[in-house]
């Protein structure tokens, strides 16, 4: 036998190895955490679309982490941000409800609370983020299309931060070649020693399915957004209306977030909050109109581009349970001023 031909089995042999003890890392990595990775379902009510705009009862379908022992549970914000109500789905097939806790709109990440903790579930570790490398293998658990504990694995392809401006808050996302679909959002990107290292957040398609793009906010942007400060829900979907929109609309200030949806038993569903109750087209953009316009919160004004989101979530985090949360709106041609104290 020639030395070339020596050298390819050689190399063959080797190869045959080494997938062999991957698969064996990534097998084992999976048995560690598939208990703590759930399905997260949602309920909420929303406009029908046009003619009909009557009401209707939609369903949301997403992925999340079981994070404590006690029921913390991260997801997707955007899956549960107007949701009226949510449920957890374990693999065993144990179902509880749970409750939106907190959420992080600029770096898509939400923080649940189930109901009753499961027993004898091992929570998922969240890792270091900081020490995750562009090359790096990882894998994805979650439900795409609802196919419960589906893998895809791949590598960590990029990272981007990104300055949101909430108390000069960096949003770091964690780009990933990892087969992402409907259904995955809010699912756990985990090293191959089986730590979260982010929460998937979004993917850029223009199919609707897996391009091999996809993002996912790092564990270290999601543990200080979410558990290392007081979070905040405030249980409205809007959108940021300024320019001719906001002329359009007659605002009596440059900008305003017009409210779309509320969910049942958050904050500004307690505020008296109205959401929207028609679709229209303005200015070339599809609306629902009707509710509110939030023309600003604790004295800040809602300003054009959004740059003073980060100056008005500064101000709810830092309100102490017995404090007023005070917030204008625009409302029927009128400024109404509403207020509730914050609970304990």
């Amino acid at each position: 036998m020639n030395f070339r031909i020596t050298l390819g089995l050689g190399l063959l042999i080797l190869s045959g190895v080494w997938n062999q003890s991957h698969g064996q890392q990534l097998r084992e990595a999976f048995r560690k955490v598939e208990q703590a990775v759930v399905i997260v379902r949602t309920a909420q009510k929303e406009l029908a679309p046009f003619p009909q705009e009557r009401m209707v009862s939609l369903n949301g379908l997403g992925s999340g982490v079981l994070v404590s022992s006690d029921g913390k549970v991260l997801t997707a914000a955007h899956l549960v941000q107007a949701a009226d109500a949510i449920v957890v789905e374990f693999a065993d097939g144990t179902v509880i409800p749970a409750h939106v806790v907190g959420t992080t709109v600029s770096a898509d990440v939400a923080l649940l609370h189930l109901e009753r903790p499961p027993l004898n579930l091992a929570p998922a570790t969240l890792a270091d983020s900081d020490r995750v490398a562009v090359g790096d293998e990882i894998f994805v658990v979650g439900a795409p299309y609802g196919l419960s504990h589906t893998l895809t694995a791949g590598h960590i392809s990029g990272r981007y931060t990104v300055n949101r401006g909430v108390e000069n808050t960096i949003v770091e996302f964690l780009q990933t070649d990892a087969a992402v679909n409907r259904g995955n959002s809010g699912s756990p990107l985990f090293s191959l020693d089986g730590e979260v290292i982010g929460i998937v957040s979004k993917i850029m398609s223009t199919s609707g399915g897996s391009e091999g793009l996809a993002f996912a906010a790092s564990s270290n942007t999601t543990r200080r957004l979410l558990l290392e400060q007081k979070p905040f829900w405030s249980g409205i979907e809007g959108l940021l209306v300024d320019g001719n929109l906001a002329k359009a609309l007659n605002l009596p200030q440059p900008a305003g977030v017009l409210v779309q949806r509320v969910a049942e038993g958050s904050i500004a569903w307690r505020w008296g909050i109205h959401a929207g109750t028609q679709r229209a087209n303005v200015e070339g953009q599809e609306l629902v109109l009707g509710g509110d316009i939030i023309l600003g919160v604790n004295d800040v004004p809602v300003e054009e581009g959004g740059g003073s989101c980060g100056d008005i979530y500064a101000s709810i985090i830092k309100l102490r349970p017995g404090d007023n949360l005070v917030i204008k709106v625009f409302r029927q041609g009128q400024i109404v001023k509403l207020s509730i104290p914050v609970a304990p």
